[in-house]
């Protein structure tokens, strides 16, 4: 019955489609909407007809050339390629030898990554293995599914559960989450896509939350549970917070170090983007261990997540939606920074 189905839409399915790609690195000048050939299913595949789009760092990262990475990292692209790992949408065909997804069915993922090619997320089709998708919550929309796969992934495998072996290159040592029931947590950047969410799975494990932002988002992450509040702009939090169980810097880079000195012995900090740490001795002085996970795709953490999304446990944030032939202004829109939540953008 399904791969009758499958065939019969597999017919109907277009040739071409729309999507962003890019020939050469640059700003966001460089997204081009233009005609691109549908992806082909492959076995293990489901292709999906795209909704919705959520925009995350590595989308610009690669539009720019991977500029932070050292130049022996920076890998080799095949242009044209097309950006982006998270899409909320609706299966449009299933290869033969999958058989726990439909046609049908909407459906979240982050796709492939971390890799680069001709199916990815900016586009009308998408394919991704199966072992990648999930179903979408009922509760929330398209727009919030694809804002939810990369930001809420990565926050889960830092803080709650890594789910995969891949090493982090750039420590020695496995990342191991930590305990957060009756702990004290600071979260720096927590208005962002990351932030947020890791902000209501410190507080769902029972953490006291120490937010850290600009004073646009004060409101909106008391309300998402925040204990106390720190603007940014008027106070660093590291002259004012001592004492800290737990540091997760969804900002990172060269100035996580910071943070050391908010930690008690026996604390951690784990950055997000890990990239530019240099204060490995002084960290070790202090009795705090700093570490990083690189996020993988999994479709079983997002139907584990799923639930947590479908009870409202979970809330999302949009900053701002564009539609898919806007994605020049919606990189611009992300450059600005000091995003709410997280940018979205919509197909068809």
């Amino acid at each position: 019955m399904k791969n009758s189905e499958n065939k019969e839409v597999e017919q109907a399915a277009p040739s071409m489609m729309k999507a962003i790609r890019q020939y050469e690195f640059g700003g966001p000048e460089v997204l081009r909407y233009e005609d691109a050939p549908v992806p082909e299913l492959l076995n293990g595949e489901v292709r999906i007809r795209v909704r919705a789009i959520g925009l995350n760092p590595p989308d610009w990262y690669l539009r720019e050339g991977y500029k932070m990475l050292p130049p022996e990292w920076q890998p080799q692209v095949p242009f044209p390629v097309i950006l982006g790992t998270d899409i909320s949408g609706i299966i449009e065909s299933v290869a033969d030898d999958v058989n726990n997804f439909a046609v049908g069915d909407e459906v979240y993922s982050m796709v492939r990554f971390p890799s680069f090619g001709p199916s990815k997320a900016y586009a009308e089709y998408v394919t991704a293995p199966a072992s990648e998708v999930a179903i979408k919550p009922a509760r929330i929309d398209h727009v919030q599914a694809a804002a939810v796969p990369m930001s809420l992934l990565t926050a889960w495998q830092f803080m709650i559960d890594q789910g995969h072996d891949v090493q982090n290159p750039l420590q020695p040592n496995r990342h191991e989450p930590v305990s957060l029931e009756g702990k004290k947590v600071l979260i720096n950047g927590a208005g962002g896509g990351v932030g947020h969410f890791a902000l209501q799975l410190a507080k769902w494990k029972g953490a006291y939350v120490i937010a850290v932002a600009s004073a646009r988002h004060e409101e909106f992450l008391r309300d998402l549970g925040a204990d106390e509040f720190i603007d940014y702009t008027k106070n660093a939090a590291e002259d004012l917070v001592t004492d800290v169980d737990l540091v997760i810097d969804s900002v990172g880079g060269p100035a996580t170090g910071r943070f050391l000195r908010t930690l008690k012995r026996g604390g951690a900090l784990f950055p997000i983007f890990p990239l530019g740490f240099s204060d490995a001795e002084e960290a070790e002085k202090l009795g705090v261990r700093v570490s990083a996970t690189q996020v993988r795709s999994s479709g079983a953490q997002l139907k584990e997540l799923g639930q947590l999304l479908e009870n409202g446990t979970i809330r999302v944030a949009i900053d701002s939606t564009y539609a898919l032939a806007d994605a020049k202004s919606a990189h611009e829109r992300a450059s600005k920074g000091n995003i709410q939540g997280k940018i979205v953008m919509t197909v068809g």
